[in-house]
């Protein structure tokens, strides 16, 4: 996978415009909490599409999980349970989410992939909520009403089949 016609070429894109993300603030930075918190949701049969963990300067972990949009009541029920016992300080939610993804299968042979997407979203101004990479794609998290720029900002900078 190279350049076409001056754009660099992808794999394709993958999106979800039916999400809502449910950021867990101020856990303590100490084993399970990232196990109680996705066990609940597991228990209460809700499917995570997207995790972003990370800890702060204080030692506390934040988390960024991303759902179906029909879930957020019971997720923020189930949540709201698991953040007492494990001390978590606030929950957040956003409902209008969505999230959009590219890939290919030599990204991690290929630098400035991730900083192109990054590039053409923020040219279209199109705030990121959330991102999350492994060696195959680079997905962010958008509000939905700005999926359709974003895809058109993706065919604008990276050729897409």
């Amino acid at each position: 996978m190279g350049r076409t016609n001056g754009k660099i070429r992808i794999g394709g894109i993958l999106k979800n415009a039916y999400l809502a993300c449910v950021d867990v603030l101020g856990a303590p930075d100490q084993p399970g909490v990232a196990a109680a918190i996705l066990g609940a949701l597991g228990g209460a049969h809700i499917n995570v599409d997207f995790i972003v963990q990370c800890v702060d300067l204080n030692e506390q972990d934040h988390f960024v999980l991303c759902i179906n949009r029909d879930d957020l009541p019971l997720a923020l029920e189930v949540i709201e349970a698991v953040t007492r016992d494990i001390r978590a300080r606030n929950v957040v939610f956003h409902n209008h989410m969505a999230s959009i993804a590219i890939f290919g299968p030599d990204f991690r042979e290929r630098p400035g992939i991730a900083a192109n997407m990054f590039h053409a979203l923020a040219q279209h101004g199109i705030n990121i909520n959330a991102i999350s990479t492994s060696i195959s794609t680079v997905t962010c998290i958008i509000a939905d009403n700005r999926l359709a720029d974003a895809i058109a900002a993706i065919h604008e900078y990276f050729d897409a089949p």
